[in-house]
């Protein structure tokens, strides 16, 4: 358990796998296109100070392999994303429930003590705000979910693939809108070679994994 974080989760979160710190990961890619590189080692850190909810429900799936041997389903230039399973399902579906399980969208606003879950800045007016975990670099790595339901995610998961120039911060349309939280710091720049039907091998928790608190991937089933 983490001592003296710095916000209290609200409740209706607060048994959910939880982040409360950072943590690494290694993603492990097989990329068919590069011939220079068969297998391609993302570094990528999770910053659970200011995504807690999101960051510890990546990292409960990766306990569980939910990623190892899934294919990149998107690669436009713009993101690459995985993360969902075969069949009907867009999510994890958690076993103890049969159902999938979703986590709210999590922004922390630069300035403020904790992260408004449930609601874009748009939808809040707070237009000006400026996101702690901005998309501003090569790499960034976020939620994906349904266009129109702020709560919808669940395991998929993308990478931007535009330079922060291009993006900058608080000037495009995805800060606040979609929960960042993490970023590739190593390898990063060829997550441009990733193609759809490339394939994860692995993704395993390289430090960190102390700070995750509520694992549900230890529960049996």
């Amino acid at each position: 358990m983490v001592d003296g974080f710095p916000f209290e989760i609200p409740e209706e979160y607060s048994n959910m796998p939880l982040l409360k710190g950072r943590a690494t990961v290694d993603m492990k890619v097989k990329i068919k296109d590069n011939p220079n590189m068969e297998d391609c080692v993302f570094r990528i850190v999770l910053d659970g100070y200011n995504a807690p909810v999101t960051a510890g429900n990546f990292v409960d799936l990766v306990k569980r392999k939910f990623y190892d041997g899934m294919e990149i389903q998107r690669a436009d230039g713009f993101v690459v994303q995985t993360g969902d399973p075969e069949g009907p399902a867009e999510g994890f579906i958690d076993p103890s429930t049969g159902k999938i399980r979703t986590v709210p969208l999590e922004i922390m606003v630069d300035g403020d003590k904790a992260p408004v879950y449930g609601e874009t800045l748009e939808e809040l007016g707070r237009y000006k705000a400026q996101t702690k975990l901005p998309f501003n670099a090569f790499g960034t790595m976020a939620m994906a979910r349904e266009e129109f339901d702020d709560n919808s995610a669940s395991s998929q998961v993308f990478w931007l693939l535009k330079e922060s120039e291009l993006t900058p911060s608080n000037a495009n349309i995805l800060d606040g809108r979609y929960a960042v939280f993490g970023y590739v710091t190593e390898n990063e720049d060829y997550l441009a070679d990733v193609k759809v039907g490339d394939v994860i091998e692995s993704i395993q928790v390289v430090s960190g994994l102390d700070n995750l608190v509520n694992p549900s991937y230890k529960i049996v089933g």
